[in-house]
């Protein structure tokens, strides 16, 4: 690393820390050897948010988990806070359950919930044992609501206050030191009777302007709520309807419960979006390459075999006029059959490496990175397909060579065809081309060409086997 290109962290007691901004995790990970929190801590303070979430998720599993418990638990909780939700799950599911309550603690409520609710029911119970009593039937009440409703988009932080409170006492509570409003995320006062019941709302523009003695019901509006069972499609009507941050959420009886804001209803609809529109790329879940191999492999191939049966359909049209030609023309029936599996292959790549550059865990300098992790999900699932494939083309021709032919000529294109998928987007991004229009073509015309030359090359130096 080259003096102009490292940050120097001032951190006090063990001098400056210097550090690549394109690798911070190799500094963490040293700061980490040398058992000194202080060190991590400042390396995270010269990072965003979510440069500080990709350095963490270059560590290995243990090694995340050491950085998160020595961390104060409010700067672990931001960095769950800006991991996706099934990340977010996995950093904290490997912490001891002290720590993970200490972090779960910090976050707000929704999150908390999310979290938690994903846990293993193990894991989530020594959590929550751990958590304040009063906190943790929070979290329990919230996580019984589906994540597309009201009450799972909710906080349940709200900025409400009795009917027999006055102006000067919401006046005092918002001027008050004590208060974090960060929580409320734009809440108007809402204002509940002695059940708990919602019965209006004030605006801050009547507060300014009424005498601190007035009785908060003298000034307030009627509001509009929502129910905990209220979908998200309704509540995105609404707010389209009503220039608010939010809306308060009431239950069956009209308690106020909670709050649900208008950029959780915008990141509760782009995570739909985004996770259908993996699922039509075949990637299941919000994978990202900082999970396990096996189960990032699992995922895909659950797709990619299933999509072997309606590539042999599609390639059983063609072999209708097999008896018309000649015994080569066998090797073309398989032709469509190794580029297509292999494009979907590279497509669950280009997703994924879309994915993570919208979330900034993965920039152009991390091509070999991913490149790496890439090959070897690649090998993985090149075996398996070839294997498959194999034996389908051999008890479908009754040629074992024909299978080897067809088999490994998929084994090695899918390992092509990965490698293009994961680093494609990352090379465009790099040369300032949008990656998500640029690189499906790319990939498809790529493994095509790579597809028919091996599946024809192959071929012919082992045609005197198949005829």
């Amino acid at each position: 690393m080259s003096e102009p290109d490292a940050i120097d962290v001032m951190e006090g007691e063990s001098g400056p820390v210097l550090f690549d901004p394109d690798e911070p995790w190799i500094s963490l990970r040293e700061a980490l050897e040398a058992g000194a929190p202080d060190r991590l801590v400042a390396i995270f303070e010269e990072l965003s948010l979510s440069d500080g979430l990709r350095a963490l998720l270059q560590l290995e599993p243990d090694e995340r988990t050491n950085v998160l418990t020595a961390l104060p638990p409010d700067l672990a909780a931001e960095l769950i806070t800006e991991a996706p939700n099934e990340q977010a799950v996995d950093l904290v599911g490997h912490l001891d359950a002290g720590d993970a309550a200490e972090i779960i603690e910090e976050l707000d409520s929704d999150i908390q919930a999310d979290v938690v609710g994903e846990l293993e029911q193990q894991d989530a119970e020594a959590i929550l044992a751990e958590m304040e009593p009063e906190e943790a039937a929070e979290v329990m009440r919230l996580v019984e609501y589906a994540d597309d409703t009201a009450g799972g988009l909710m906080i349940g932080e709200t900025f409400s206050f009795p009917s027999t409170d006055t102006v000067g006492a919401v006046i005092h509570r918002l001027t008050s030191e004590e208060e974090d409003f960060e929580r409320y995320r734009g809440q108007h006062p809402y204002i509940v009777d002695e059940d708990g019941r919602l019965i209006g709302v004030v605006s801050l523009r009547n507060l300014l302007t009424a005498r601190r003695s007035t009785a908060l019901p003298e000034i307030m509006a009627e509001p509009l709520s929502v129910t905990t069972e209220t979908k998200l499609e309704e509540i995105q009507d609404l707010l389209d309807e009503h220039e608010f941050l939010g809306l308060p959420v009431v239950d069956a009886e009209g308690r106020l419960v909670g709050t649900v804001s208008r950029s959780a209803v915008a990141d509760a609809l782009l995570e739909r979006s985004e996770s259908e529109s993996l699922k039509r790329q075949g990637v299941f879940g919000d994978e990202l390459r900082s999970m396990p191999l096996l189960l990032r492999s699992r995922r895909r191939l659950a797709w990619l075999s299933a999509n072997i049966v309606l590539n042999v359909i599609a390639a059983s049209v063609i072999s209708f006029y097999e008896q018309t030609l000649a015994a080569v023309i066998a090797i073309a029936i398989f032709l469509p059959m190794v580029s297509d599996m292999s494009g979907c292959s590279g497509n669950q790549s280009v997703a994924v490496s879309l994915r993570e550059l919208a979330l900034g865990l993965a920039k152009p300098v991390d091509v070999f990175r991913v490149w790496a992790k890439e090959v070897s999900v690649g090998v993985i699932n090149g075996v398996v397909l070839g294997i498959l494939i194999a034996v389908v083309a051999w008890l479908w021709k009754g040629n074992a060579f024909l299978g080897i032919v067809i088999g490994l000529a998929l084994a090695i294109n899918t390992v092509i065809a990965v490698s293009i998928g994961g680093v494609v987007p990352l090379l465009l991004k790099k040369l300032n081309q949008d990656p998500a229009v640029a690189s499906g073509p790319l990939l498809t015309t790529i493994t095509d060409v790579a597809g028919f030359f091996l599946v024809l090359s192959l071929a012919t130096l082992m045609m005197p086997l198949l005829v």
